[in-house]
């Protein structure tokens, strides 16, 4: 009994992680979708020249 109860928490615990690392990549192709967005997007300076679109 006690390694049946092992193995569905060892499923459990795989699933957790499995939906968490897909949920990470999910994020991190949006937060590159937007990273891209704003550098070719990125407006241009009053002496013609493409500044920085970030603040940092």
């Amino acid at each position: 009994m006690l390694a049946v109860v092992l193995v569905l928490l060892l499923a459990l615990l795989l699933f957790g992680a499995g939906f968490a690392v897909k949920a990470l990549w999910w994020v991190a192709v949006v937060v590159l979708a937007v990273w891209l967005i704003g550098f070719v997007a990125r407006g241009t300076t009053a002496g013609g020249s493409r500044g920085r679109w970030y603040r940092w």
